[in-house]
């Protein structure tokens, strides 16, 4: 039999490109080696968020809870209890997914993938032909050459664990490195963060940056910002994080047999995730372009419409993220430096997250900061870049804003629900 389309990996690109896909009536072959929804639902996103969440409620339990005239005495955090609901999230969200294939008669291959070439019938893959192939095979963390880096945790490892290091030591501060901080911070761990570069977050905006480092200074955390690791057991703590980043994984899928072209160990795609070969697409973390399980989504739905003729392309530059910290950051779009290097005659608005009745109202002594990019000659938004809670819930407003290519003038005139902590977006543009 010869599929419609074949997926190789069941993460957030490979499963949504499935559902998508037989939802429009193609047959589909979903390959997946581990687990459905990849690495984002069983090892990093959702069980991260359940146990960020845990520790959240904890920081409010032992004492931030009394600035709302709300005691609790003795306090305390039973993690392993904590790592057992995050494990049952996981497993209910997992069952959800496969129910939801099997539903739309996916056949479900629990093997590795390798592609064989290519016959009369369509591309070949582990004795399976089909007229469409979608590689969506997801990335793995990166391990730089430094000694006893063989002892380190990944993102894997460090969410397995069932009781809480007496000291942490993080090697990257980017966002996996971040929320691990978050977690174990609030959970008791004496953590230090060893970033190469002169500042935390990433791409994340350098002012908001600054601002969160300070606030988990405050907590106890000691940030060495500057420092490349040469040897992970000179650190001396109870736990080492290995948290540099991640990279696609192309090698062993037999990219070759049909001269993908690859690029830095992703593979290329354009704005309709199509490779250089015609009917061959690459969606999520393994083309490299936006490492998030939402871009996954966006590129799996892409990929299929391209498949059934439909006009559809990802727009990369209005893709929101987000530090899931306490307090959260959240991005979208250019930064101000990013903006002025690119051309653009852009300027800055920013607004205290405290101009927001709600933001005030749930975070008590607490602040945060919004910041807006616009095109001067036109007033048209750039970018929007946010700290405080909950941000994750705002940054879409923004997102939309982009999308449609607003001015500050339009967004201002938009009508937000009041009391909201999304109205600081509407008063950032009136600032």
């Amino acid at each position: 039999m010869a599929y419609d389309v074949i997926i190789i990996g069941g993460g957030p690109g490979g499963y949504k490109a499935a559902e998508h896909a037989a939802h429009a009536g193609l047959s589909v072959c979903l390959f997946e080696h581990r687990a459905i929804g990849g690495v984002c639902l069983n090892e990093g996103c959702i069980p991260s968020k359940a146990l960020l969440y845990s520790a959240k409620l904890y920081d409010y339990a032992k004492g931030g809870s009394a600035k709302y005239g709300v005691t609790c005495d003795n306090a305390r955090l039973d993690y392993p209890a904590a790592v057992e609901r995050k494990d049952k999230v996981v497993k209910t969200l997992v069952g959800g997914i496969e129910a939801s294939l099997k539903a739309h008669k996916i056949t479900i291959i629990r093997n590795t993938a390798a592609i064989e070439g290519k016959n009369l019938d369509g591309f070949v893959v582990s004795g399976e032909t089909a007229r469409n192939l979608i590689i969506a095979a997801g990335s793995e963390p990166i391990i730089p050459p430094i000694k006893h880096a063989d002892t380190c945790l990944t993102n894997r490892e460090i969410l397995a664990l069932t009781e809480v290091p007496e000291t942490l030591a993080v090697i990257g501060g980017g966002v996996i490195g971040l929320e691990m901080v978050s977690l174990f911070n609030s959970a008791g761990s004496k953590v230090t963060v060893y970033e190469a570069l002169d500042k935390i977050g990433g791409s994340l905006d350098r002012e908001l940056s600054t601002m969160l480092q300070r606030i988990y200074e405050k907590r106890g955390v000691t940030f060495k910002l500057g420092a490349a690791v040469s040897d992970a057991g000179e650190l001396g703590a109870s736990k080492v994080l290995m948290s540099v980043g991640r990279r696609a994984v192309t090698r062993g899928l037999g990219l070759e047999s049909l001269n993908v072209y690859v690029e830095r160990g992703a593979v290329v795609t354009d704005a309709q995730t199509r490779t250089n070969v015609p009917n061959v697409y690459a969606i999520g973390d393994v083309n490299g372009k936006s490492m998030l399980a939402h871009t996954a989504y966006r590129e799996a739905e892409v990929a299929v419409n391209t498949i059934l003729g439909k006009n559809d392309a990802v727009n990369y530059a209005t893709i929101p993220s987000v530090v899931y910290t306490n307090p959260e950051a959240a991005s979208v779009g250019l930064t101000l430096d990013a903006a002025l290097t690119a051309g653009y005659r852009a300027v800055e608005r920013k607004l205290s997250m405290r101009y927001s009745g709600r933001f005030v109202a749930e975070n008590e002594g607490g602040d945060g900061l919004c910041k807006l990019v616009i095109n001067e000659p036109d007033g048209v938004l750039l970018g929007a870049h946010m700290l405080g809670n909950p941000v994750s819930e705002v940054i879409s407003t923004a997102a939309v804003a982009l999308e449609r290519r607003m001015t500050v003038k339009q967004l201002s005139e938009v009508t937000f629900p009041h009391p909201s902590v999304a109205e600081i977006i509407k008063e950032t543009c009136l600032a």
